[in-house]
């Protein structure tokens, strides 16, 4: 767990510096005729950079594929609030920045730069059920500076994490849905402005970092790349591109310690994640490979590199292990082959754009007390597992039973120090925890032990989903437009348990579709007949089908995937296993509001 100081630092002084900047700021703009609680941009006079203090801005993220609009940020702990700098590489009429539940443009809450041919406004805004804009009556949006530069125009403003205004987005841990565009005509008024008719983007960002330096890596550290050999990405929505990569033959036994994305620059917002693969070590040679990880014709040996050495993913920071564990690499009873697979997310089609990006490891051969290991939780890849149409929340359940942490962990249990969690585009939510004697438990958190010392602790990784905007059934698979339920647990000692995930038993899918049909007037059902997608797109969605395979999901008995990291199921008997049965006792979080009130997450 980590433990956020609440120290005053020295950039809490600078922070509170600009408020005092900006609170003059709008003080000198209130005698001209804005629009009522927005600020007139068009009248502040910042002072020259030189005399102002530079307020660090640590995280970035591009927004959009093709980098026109850049967003930085950085965070007071102590004063419960994120400035954040919007860069526009091209600036006609406006921007529009925000943030809703699941990037939906209704419901959201906005910030918003707009000219109406004369002069330039800035203000709090919100769109309603139906995309219409409209200026917030409590502007808790504090414009900082307002800037043209060479590379672009400058917004600068801050915002507390809870405002509890109902119409503002409480930020908190874990992912927010950024929701973008740039504005091309002048607006007569604000009230002027749908979202709908304008294009508009989604990125969805880790806000709120941990407030500690990062460690200091041993001096003897030594780094390796395992990088795409200058991939040219192909001008198609997804693609999975898998590269071989080997060893040196000499190589000892290593412990990395951190590592880090390295993401060729203009392709930030393309790159969606990447993974780094150990292959098995029974496997003496593996072909070079550099290509589509779907191609028919790619060497079958590819299949049996699983064990994860490295997972990062759009928004993800430098990961360090603990002072006492390292992730083991090279040596007796390693692979010597290494397999990097990147998924490139390219909605816009572009062509001809070049990629070498991968993952830097930082390793070193004084090696620590224990070898950490990476276990993938969830629901398996298979389109078994599906999320209906038009749903506002779905949700979506991958178990790791007590059956094979028994059969696949030490007696003396692990130690989960670090997660990290995955869905694609209609994933809303990813939520892991620890059941010990059927009682939800967190399962990251400070010496929180996963132990099979109480009857076999069991894994449960849910996943939340939306599918307001989608007209047919969205199935598990690798397609950007599938969907994934992912966690990778860090932890130590390392085990032989690679994979620990599930899916609903096939046999009880193929009577809920053969149930549907019939229900429907469809005696004519071909289940079994075509794979289990055709199966779901052939269905007549209604809110009936839609609940009954929730039940389903709920209550029929599941297939269990306990592998070993050679990508071979532990012995046993892994079909038709029952559902564990679980307690909730954990509390929502809450953030206190003036008057006593809360506000709920």
């Amino acid at each position: 767990m980590r433990i956020f100081s609440k120290d005053v630092r020295l950039q809490d002084f600078t922070i509170m510096y600009f408020t005092g900047l900006a609170a003059l700021m709008v003080i000198l703009v209130a005698s001209y005729q804005a629009p009522s609680n927005a600020v007139d941009v068009s009248s502040l006079k910042p002072s020259p950079s030189s005399s102002l203090p530079l307020l660090p801005m640590p995280f970035r993220m591009p927004l959009d594929p093709l980098g026109n609009l850049q967003l930085a940020w950085n965070i007071s702990y102590a004063t419960q609030e994120v400035y954040i700098q919007l860069r526009v590489a091209e600036l006609r009429h406006g921007v529009v920045l925000g943030m809703s539940d699941r990037g939906e443009l209704t419901n959201a809450d906005l910030v918003v730069l707009w000219d109406n041919g004369t002069r330039s406004y800035f203000g709090d805004a919100w769109s309603d059920s139906k995309g219409h804009v409209s200026l917030d009556s409590h502007q808790d949006y504090e414009l900082i500076e307002a800037k043209q530069k060479a590379d672009g125009f400058y917004l600068l403003f801050k915002r507390p994490f809870s405002t509890c205004d109902p119409r503002d987005y409480v930020i908190e841990e874990g992912t927010v849905h950024v929701i973008y565009g740039l504005l091309d005509q002048p607006l007569a008024s604000l009230g002027d402005l749908n979202l709908s008719r304008i294009h508009m983007g989604v990125q969805r960002v880790l806000m709120l970092r941990p407030d500690m330096p990062s460690p200091t890596l041993p001096p003897e550290v030594k780094t390796m790349d395992v990088l795409a050999p200058n991939v040219i990405i192909p001008n198609q929505e997804t693609t999975y591109w898998c590269f071989i990569q080997k060893l040196p033959d000499d190589m000892p036994k290593n412990h990395i310690v951190m590592y880090e994305s390295v993401i060729t620059p203009g392709n930030e917002a393309i790159v969606h994640h990447i993974e780094v693969f150990e292959c098995a070590p029974d496997v003496r040679e593996v072909p070079q490979y550099s290509g589509s990880c779907d191609d028919k014709m790619k060497p079958k040996k590819l299949n049996f590199c699983r064990h994860v050495l490295a997972a990062w993913a759009m928004g993800a920071e430098a990961f360090y292990y603990p002072p006492d564990a390292g992730l083991a690499i090279g040596g007796p009873g390693s692979s010597r082959f290494l397999r990097l697979e990147v998924h490139y997310h390219n909605p816009l089609l572009i062509s001809g754009r070049h990629d070498s990006s991968g993952i830097r490891l930082h390793y070193t051969h004084n090696l620590r007390r224990y070898d950490a290991g990476i276990m993938e939780l969830g629901l398996v890849y298979t389109p078994v597992m599906a999320i209906p149409p038009k749903q506002h929340i779905f949700y979506l359940t991958g178990y790791c039973t007590s059956k094979c942490t028994r059969t696949a962990l030490p007696p003396g249990g692990i130690y989960v120090f670090a997660s990290q969690l995955h869905t694609h585009l209609a994933g809303r939510g990813v939520r892991t925890v620890l059941v010990r004697g059927g009682k939800e438990l967190d399962v990251v958190q400070e010496d929180q032990h996963f132990s099979t010392e109480y009857q076999g602790d069991v894994l449960i990784t849910k996943c939340t989903y939306n599918t307001e905007d989608r007209s047919k059934p969205t199935v598990g698979g690798f397609g950007i437009m599938e969907e994934m339920c992912v966690n990778y647990i860090h932890y130590y000692p390392r085990t032989q348990l690679e994979l620990c995930k599930s899916h609903v038993d096939p046999g009880y899918l193929q009577k809920y579709f053969s149930f549907i049909n019939r229900f429907h007037g469809n005696d004519q059902c071909v289940c079994g007949d075509v794979g289990v997608t055709d199966q779901y797109a052939q269905l007549h969605w209604d809110d009936f089908a839609g609940e009954v395979l929730d039940s389903l999901y709920n209550t029929a008995p599941i297939s269990m995937h306990c592998n070993q990291s050679t990508a071979r199921l532990f012995p046993g008997e892994w079909e038709k296993q029952p559902l564990p049965e679980v307690t909730s006792i954990l509390p929502k979080h809450r953030y206190p509001c003036e008057g006593g009130a809360e506000s709920y997450s």
